[in-house]
């Protein structure tokens, strides 16, 4: 068998040698013609006209981000820098991780993925004693490219111990102001959508859009206790011409209705707090106090586009497995993969403080205050 191998081995170094030496030979011949005619793919982002056309965009991207950190910084939060790689990429159903695996020292290897998020990180520092934190760095997500998609984006978070989502609202409002203001804009257009940025968002509640938007009564599929009445959307959603497929859970149902006919009516000639989801609809917040049906989340909309998720954080360890193994079980459904649930992250929820959190898309943020109409001109770098 070493023999063998040896003399294949021998084999492909003669083989290489030649190929090297042909190389060599027709790389000599190349005319100083030959190579001004190499093309230039027109479309790839190092293409100087490319990048001539999108260097304003970058120039207001670092602008932005500069003012950022420094607003954030005067106002006593502490940025921190967290670990891309996790031991579980975050335990949502639809969202997808790029996986990968560490090799130890003694030759084994043990499966990492790229986060998602820096959301199990940064809670785990509050739960060490941070107070205020954010984190402006990138994170990773598979199966998502578009004009508002990218599979490495930048995301900005941030924490207030203490904190309700009343703050984070007043947050998004003075980060939609800061950005705009320092892009030199007075409104934000997207795909025939207008704001003003420095008017104060509308707070309009799920049950709400549901009605004014689709003509839906969600909270006639909702039980007291947050559980969900599939056949009952199913139902409405019928009666109204839709169609609601065997196999379509509540949560399909719900999002289906989301995405195609409330979205893109949000933000509107001011940004949208789509707040008080159903407690079905969010894993990683504690329910409303005085209702058990909605939990305390919001979204923040602008000209259509999701910008924002914020939550009231769910600290009850126990809940939170219960939430987690629920996503999973769907995700495997729905795709046939399930990701492990953080055992660290879970042990530290049981330490962590009353808090508040939201999640920021700070490429679509620059997108919207520069004007530009997809996501990868606002990208010094996009993935290829």
């Amino acid at each position: 068998m070493r023999a063998r191998i040896a003399i294949r081995a021998k084999i492909a170094r003669k083989n290489l040698r030649g190929a090297c030496r042909a190389s060599l030979r027709a790389r000599t011949k190349t005319t100083v013609t030959d190579r001004a005619n190499t093309s230039v793919t027109p479309d790839a982002w190092w293409a100087k006209d490319r990048h001539d056309s999108r260097r304003p965009f970058l120039m207001t991207r670092n602008r932005i981000r500069n003012a950022v950190r420094r607003t954030l910084e005067d106002q006593g939060f502490i940025e921190v820098e967290t670990a891309c790689l996790q031991t579980s990429p975050g335990n949502e159903a639809h969202l997808h991780a790029f996986a990968t695996e560490i090799l130890e020292l003694g030759g084994g290897a043990r499966p990492l993925y790229l986060h998602t998020s820096p959301e199990f990180a940064c809670k785990s520092l509050l739960a060490a004693g941070e107070t205020k934190i954010f984190s402006l760095g990138k994170v990773f997500r598979n199966r998502e490219r578009g004009p508002l998609h990218h599979p490495e984006f930048t995301m900005l978070e941030w924490y207030r111990a203490g904190g309700t989502v009343e703050d984070l609202m007043a947050d998004c409002a003075d980060l939609l102001a800061l950005a705009a203001e320092t892009a030199g804009a007075r409104r934000f257009d997207w795909r025939g959508m207008s704001l003003d940025p420095f008017v104060e968002p509308e707070r309009l509640g799920v049950i709400e859009a549901f009605a004014r938007h689709a003509g839906i009564d969600l909270g006639a599929t909702l039980g007291p206790d947050g559980e969900t009445d599939r056949d009952a959307l199913a139902r409405q959603i019928e009666a109204r011409g839709g169609r609601a497929a065997a196999d379509d859970t509540w949560d399909d149902l719900f999002s289906k209705v989301l995405a195609t006919e409330i979205e893109p009516k949000l933000g509107q000639g001011r940004a949208t707090f789509l707040c008080d989801y159903p407690a079905a609809e969010a894993a990683l917040a504690r329910r409303k106090p005085d209702d058990a049906r909605l939990a305390e989340r919001f979204e923040l909309y602008a000209c259509g586009v999701e910008l924002a998720n914020a939550f009231g954080e769910l600290t009850d360890p126990d809940e939170q497995r219960r939430r987690f193994t629920a996503e999973m079980d769907e995700k495997d459904r729905v795709y046939g993969e399930r990701y492990p649930i953080d055992e660290a992250f879970l042990a530290a929820l049981s330490h962590m403080p009353p808090a508040a959190g939201a999640a920021l898309g700070f490429d679509r943020l620059v997108m919207l205050a520069a004007g530009a109409r997809r996501i990868e001109d606002v990208l010094w770098t996009p993935v290829p």
